[in-house]
């Protein structure tokens, strides 16, 4: 493309929707996803198909008054841990084989107790030094 190209569409949304992450599957991965009132999953990388562009996505996690809207998507793998950090600065490190693997179109379930008011900002995978996976 030329310089004064403005590329081409990845997504088309509608409404309030927004893109809240972006991964590069990897092979044996799994993708994490937290909502806002601290449930989340992890679903196989092979249920979420291939799209082309200028697609409108497809459900990751179903969100309703219970669980909040979806604040973060990563991909883990087995050993890894990931951190989870709320609005009101609470830190919880949890190991992914400690979560449920379930499909697209569920709820999920708690990872993290929050108080009132406190709601779920932030989900970050976190690298160990010695791991391979730091190439990446």
């Amino acid at each position: 493309m030329g310089r004064g190209a403005k590329g081409v569409r990845g997504i088309r949304l509608s409404g309030a929707h927004e893109v809240i992450s972006l991964i590069v599957p990897q092979e044996g991965g799994r993708l994490l996803t937290a909502s806002a009132h601290g449930y989340g999953k992890c679903t196989e990388i092979s249920e979420f198909p291939t799209k082309g562009r200028g697609g409108q996505g497809l459900i990751a996690m179903q969100t309703s008054e219970r669980n909040g809207s979806l604040i973060g998507a990563v991909q883990v793998f087995g050993s890894d841990e990931v951190m989870l950090i709320s609005n009101m600065g609470t830190l919880v490190r949890t190991a992914v084989d400690e979560i449920s693997v379930l499909g697209r179109n569920t709820q999920g379930v708690k990872l993290i107790n929050l108080k009132d008011g406190e709601s779920l900002n932030s989900v970050e995978r976190v690298f160990d030094d010695e791991s391979d996976d730091l190439e990446s």
